[in-house]
């Protein structure tokens, strides 16, 4: 969840990058279309309408590719839900963020009898890094793509982001960088070259963090009141165990048991604090502070 809100927001906030590097095209009218979409409502990961060409961008951001329907299929839906409300030409491309060697990430079409669809499949770990080091917007993706030599690819992504100067850009697109990073490097090596204070000052951060934890509460409220309260907690859990890893290393099964146990309330007042720890004896000692 914490992915797809990163992207959400760098797809919104830099439209243009993405259409640039995907469209090869330069279009400022940019119309950001609502994700749901009508009749039985779905919901698709971005969804940009470029008004002056009369042409939809849809991008489909997936980090694993399993997917329930098959992903195939969903494109197939969007793709005519898309083309029966707006009636124009529409490109979509699925970006697949984490290297994997299932026969899934090359897929990109569906086909059934009478029927095929097709749409653009990117692979990021086998992009070139440069073109994603051109734009801010982009600056976070390029810590995925290829390289022989990951730790100077983040150096490198770390350098650009160190160059922008609006001070609050610079702070979310480091805040965006870091979050998708976590993909394919461990907490330590981030920490060389970003700063983590960031993520603490961030108002993206927060932002991605509340509408993470708004989706799981409304997935759970769908449930039922009380099937909703335990989602909720269990998505505020799995995120307040990932970023306590980034930010700790390993937690030991102790603590985690620990965790286990706190109410929805208190996993929100970890995840606010927890930042400020430097290691598993501060989280122990707020924990302790929970119990007393």
């Amino acid at each position: 969840m914490t992915y797809d809100n990163t992207l959400k927001y760098l797809v919104e906030q830099y439209p243009e990058d993405f259409i640039r590097y995907l469209l090869a095209s330069e279009v400022t009218d940019i119309q950001i279309l609502k994700t749901e979409l009508n009749q039985e409502p779905i919901r698709a990961d971005s969804v940009t309408f470029l008004q002056t060409a009369n042409q939809i961008l849809h991008l489909e951001f997936q980090t694993l590719p399993a997917s329930t329907p098959p992903l195939p299929l969903r494109m197939l839906d969007y793709w005519v839900r898309l083309y029966r409300q707006y009636n124009c030409d529409i490109e979509q491309v699925v970006i697949f963020l984490k290297p994997t060697t299932s026969e899934a990430v090359f897929v990109d079409q569906f086909t059934a009898r009478n029927t095929t669809h097709r749409y653009r499949v990117i692979r990021i770990w086998e992009q070139d890094p440069e073109p994603l080091l051109l734009s801010p917007g982009l600056l976070p993706l390029a810590t995925l793509a290829r390289t022989d030599s990951p730790q100077s690819l983040l150096q490198q992504v770390a350098v650009q982001v160190s160059m922008i100067e609006e001070a609050a850009t610079k702070q979310s697109i480091s805040v965006c960088t870091q979050l998708l990073a976590g993909l394919v490097f461990e907490p330590e090596l981030i920490r060389q070259f970003l700063r983590r204070e960031d993520m603490r000052e961030s108002a993206i951060y927060q932002e991605i963090l509340q509408e993470g934890l708004q989706e799981g509460r409304q997935r759970g409220i769908e449930q039922g009141i009380e099937q909703g309260i335990e989602q909720g907690r269990q998505s505020e859990l799995r995120l307040v165990i990932r970023l306590l890893t980034r930010r700790l290393g390993s937690i030991n099964s102790q603590l985690q048991s620990q965790l286990q146990e706190l109410s929805l309330a208190q996993l929100e007042n970890l995840g606010e604090v927890l930042l400020d720890f430097a290691s598993e004896a501060d989280l122990m000692n707020w924990l302790n502070t929970i119990e007393n």
